[in-house]
């Protein structure tokens, strides 16, 4: 761990130190020498946890020396950040105010700046004595390099390498839940293709790839089929002339041939020329175990001959980026699924009870057992694992102590050693900032489902999205989401329909390693009522060392004293009450929390730049909310908050205003989404990019123009006479992305002819009357979701949007008067089609060549619509058909092999009609 961490404390300091806070007071100097040392500090971490080059240390000593190094400077780097934070709380006021102020408080922002620089100078006396230590450290004889026997630390390189190349002795009989995947590698390395194909085996750590690739590689019809093979395990730190050497003794091992007596004299151009000439005729399988990086593939392809004879090689990978790498012409790819759970559960059994559900069953096991393998989440190593180490315990009692103590049992467990070391070498790989946003992670609950919106703008008010010139910190943020995603740290649960993914998920061990980690460099913490957790021993004051916590419990405003907080999760429904010593507090996440009033303090938080109140029962916001002025996002969506109060133009750095709320009263019907009120002085906000969604009013929408970075826009209680106005101010914003525009009320019609500004649109969402199909639908070339909802077109507007290039999702709520819609060709890359409340519309046809690649189609509220669309028998990728209230005539033609139109749907795998009963709504399956 200490090794995966030894960028966490410098490279945080390295960061603070370019903070232009330091700059303003004249410690130039004192910053430079600072990062000198700091630079030789981080190089002498990193030497001595890797001196013998494969990440072993050589006693216990340098072990406790190091840690201790490492726990030093993560404390000088959380005391910089802290006299930064402290040193912009006490003194931001000070250029805002008058010039009158300003002379009267001078001596005490005088005062603010020295001290700040003398703390500074403080910090650097203290960073020179560490460097001195280390200096002295290693220039002691004591170190002993040579004379002391390895001890492995749990990470070791070879360790992990021997634990690796074991699978290739693992029985047949003790693998479960392998069959389909080896079936279908198998078929690929035996494919009849005369190139040299990669096969990608790729999944996180401990998800069986090893073992997959052990049980094909040693297969008899894979011996057979091939003249040569070679296993080669690759470590992160490899040398290629001893991957290429130990690929050499594999290859004349298997052919029982005299291995060359100069091998290790070789140079690396005679090595590749010995590879080739003795794989050139050859039909040869190579696996390529644990590979890390593209770069392999480059140093190794020139000696792996592309002939004719059919040749394969194999590479088992945790990254997606390798595995998606270009290989060459049929090369393919294969992602891990994780156990199944009755497959999870029979690996279980097969470790701990020696496959005897009854043993299980006699000694009152099976319900805590399930439990503990609900935990692994289908990981096979860590049931291997566990269950291995379960099997030596006998009683109920012991079971349930090592479920409550899982986590502690991962980061102390001897037995479950293997599974963290693994892990582990995944978060190692990770570069600075990446660590950061992943421990970031383990703050949310077990199983907590993360959305991305919401992880990139916490990580964007922690600072820790590095800046890119020309680059967008939320394309950066998202460029460290998919990288995480793309290395199976995280994983996705929810993909939107335009192939982004959207939530996301720590796998539960994972979790658990990553939690260890960060309250061990109290970075982040966890308090709860959880029996698995110590949090019980712990005191109000042991929070107060941490930099994120995330509470899981009632909150009263002692339960976190004394604190230096950057991030307060609230993840509980009983009664809060915030702590009032919050002053370095960054992001405030109370989302569906039991809090209804905000405390009066809650305005002096000046550090604050992330407040979220979605799901509350919070009213108002503080009449003083303006003070917030280094606020970027704040998140009302779905509270009781109505109105924002006066004063919030002045928040300048403001980029995301989020207050959706849905409507379950009156009229809840056509405005089921209700707006928020604000002031027009709110178009001052000039980096404002998110406006969701707020109630149009003319003031507003003249002065909208004005927020020309907005990407997002949401507006309700539209009138007919804000139409010019409206589209002048919109065609002023040219890089808007997501538009909604509703009117008053059903009748009333948008206006929006006069809209020039649509090429950047990418979801578009009407809801209102349209006299006629805007003459700019045709020019939406980005579009990816348009909805229609109210339209009452007399026309079709099928013509001018079935040639958009990019559209996925199109719905159409009572959009048309028409009886009959056609869709005659076009909706190339169409996925989602809704058709709702069609009123008129007695027949659907969709002719053969048309939306092709439509996957969902929904029918909702159509009560004279006849039948399923003619035409829907070609739409062959089409996997799920809903029928949501429409007439019996339509259900009972596809109902039963005898149905009319079963013909039409008998190839979509899942067909569901939806209805409501007084017991509430139900679905019925209509598939067969």
């Amino acid at each position: 761990m200490t090794s995966a961490t030894v960028d966490v404390g410098i490279g945080m300091i390295l960061g603070l130190l370019e903070n232009e806070t330091l700059l303003l007071i004249g410690v130039h100097s004192e910053i430079e020498k600072m990062k000198k040392e700091l630079l030789i500090i981080k190089s002498f971490l990193e030497d001595t946890h890797k001196h013998d080059g494969n990440g072993f240390t050589t006693t216990a000593t340098p072990t406790q020396l190091f840690q201790t190094f490492v726990a030093n400077t993560r404390d000088v780097a959380y005391q910089v950040e802290d006299i930064i934070d402290d040193f912009t709380y006490h003194t931001h006021g000070y250029r805002s105010c008058t010039k009158l102020w300003r002379a009267f408080h001078f001596p005490k922002y005088m005062w603010a700046r020295h001290s700040i620089a003398q703390k500074l100078r403080t910090v650097n006396v203290m960073i020179q004595s560490i460097s001195e230590t280390m200096k002295r450290y290693n220039r002691s004889e004591t170190y002993g390099r040579a004379s002391l026997s390895p001890v492995d630390d749990g990470g070791g390189t070879k360790w992990l390498n021997n634990i690796s190349e074991s699978s290739l002795f693992f029985s047949e009989n003790s693998l479960v839940g392998i069959d389909a995947a080896k079936g279908k590698l198998i078929g690929w390395l035996l494919s009849p293709e005369p190139q040299r194909i990669v096969v990608s085996v790729v999944g996180m750590g401990g998800s069986g790839k090893t073992t997959l690739s052990a049980n094909i590689f040693k297969s008899q019809s894979v011996r057979k089929h091939f003249g040569s093979y070679a296993w080669v395990t690759i470590s992160k730190s490899y040398v290629i002339e001893d991957v290429f050497r130990t690929m050499i003794k594999e290859f004349y091992k298997e052919a029982e041939t005299q291995i060359p007596a100069d091998l290790y004299s070789l140079s690396y151009r005679e090595l590749v020329e010995k590879l080739v000439e003795y794989l050139q005729s050859k039909r040869y399988f190579v696996v390529l175990d644990d590979v890390w990086n593209t770069g392999l593939w480059r140093e190794i392809s020139i000696a792996l001959p592309d002939g004719i004879c059919g040749s394969r090689v194999m590479i088992t990978t945790r990254s997606n980026n390798v595995a998606s790498f270009s290989y060459g012409i049929g090369s393919q790819k294969h992602e891990i699924e994780l156990l199944k759970e009755d497959e999870a559960w029979v690996l279980f059994c097969n470790k701990a009870f020696s496959g005897s559900l009854e043993e299980c069953r006699r000694r009152n096991l099976e319900l805590i057992a399930r439990k503990l393998v609900e935990r692994c989440q289908g990981l096979p190593l860590a049931i291997a694992s566990l269950g291995s180490m379960m099997s030596t315990k006998k009683l109920e009692s012991e079971w349930k102590q090592v479920y409550n103590s899982l986590n502690w049992e991962l980061n102390n467990n001897l037995e479950l050693k293997v599974v963290r070391s693994i892990l582990l070498l995944s978060f190692s790989d990770l570069p600075y900032p990446l660590k950061r946003c992943f421990l970031y992670c383990s703050l949310f609950p077990l199983n907590y489902r993360m959305k991305r919106k919401r992880l990139v703008r916490m990580w964007m008010a922690q600072r820790f999205v590095e800046p890119i010139r020309g680059v967008k910190a939320e394309e950066v943020a998202d460029g460290y989401l998919n990288e995480l995603v793309y290395r199976n740290m995280l994983q996705v649960i929810l993909w939107n329909p335009f192939g982004r993914p959207k939530v996301f998920k720590l796998h539960d061990v994972i979790r658990e390693i990553a939690l260890s980690i960060s309250k061990a460099e109290r970075f982040c913490d966890v308090s709860s009522n959880d029996n698995d957790s110590d949090d019980d021993a712990k005191t109000t004051e042991d929070y107060g060392s941490t930099r994120h916590l995330c509470i899981q419990q009632e909150m009263r405003s002692g339960t976190v004293r004394k604190t230096n907080l950057h991030s307060l999760l609230v993840c509980t429904k009983h009664s809060i009450e915030l702590p009032p010593s919050l002053n370095l507090l960054r992001a405030l996440d109370l989302e569906g929390s039991g809090i209804s009033k905000l405390p009066d303090f809650l305005v002096t938080l000046f550090n604050l730049k992330y407040l979220n109140l979605s799901k509350t029962k919070v009213k108002e916001l503080p009449r003083d909310f303006h003070r917030l002025i280094n606020l970027e996002t704040l998140n009302t969506r779905h509270s009781e908050i109505d109105e924002l109060p006066p004063g919030m133009w002045k928040l300048r750095k403001l980029r995301y205003l989020i207050t959706f709320r849905c409507n379950y009263g009156r009229d809840s019907n056509w405005n089921y989404v209700l707006g928020t009120r604000v002031s027009a002085n709110i178009c001052q906000l000039k980096d404002l990019q998110v406006m969701d969604c707020f109630n149009a009013e003319a003031e507003l929408i003249k002065k909208l123009g004005n927020m020309t970075q907005l990407t997002r826009i949401s507006l309700v209680m539209i009138r007919r006479e804000h139409g010019s106005d409206l589209c002048q101010s919109l065609n002023k914003i040219k890089r808007l992305r997501f538009l909604s525009l509703t009117s008053i009320h059903e009748e009333e019609p948008l206006e929006i002819d006069g809209l020039i500004a649509t090429a950047s649109i990418e979801k578009l969402f009407l809801a209102g009357k349209l006299e006629r199909v805007p003459n700019w639908f045709s020019t939406l070339q980005n579009v990816t979701y348009l909805g229609l909802r109210g339209s009452q077109l007399q026309e079709n507007a099928i013509h001018y949007l079935q040639t958009l290039p990019k559209l996925v999702w199109l719905s159409f709520y009572n959009a048309y008067m028409g009886t009959r819609l056609c869709f005659a060709e076009g909706f190339q890359n169409l996925k989602i089609l809704d058709i709702v409340q069609m009123q008129h519309l007695t027949e659907v046809i969709i002719e053969d060549g048309a939306m092709f690649e439509l996957q969902k189609l929904y029918v909702r509220a159509c009560r004279v619509l006849e039948s399923v669309p003619k035409g829907i028998e070609n739409l062959v990728n089409l996997q799920e058909l809903h029928l949501s209230h429409v007439s019996d005539q339509l259900v009972e033609r596809i109902r039963g092999e005898c149905g009319v139109d079963r013909w039409r749907v008998k190839h979509i795998p899942a067909i569901k009609h939806h209805f409501k009963t007084d017991n509430g709504s139900l679905y019925v399956s209509l598939s067969s």
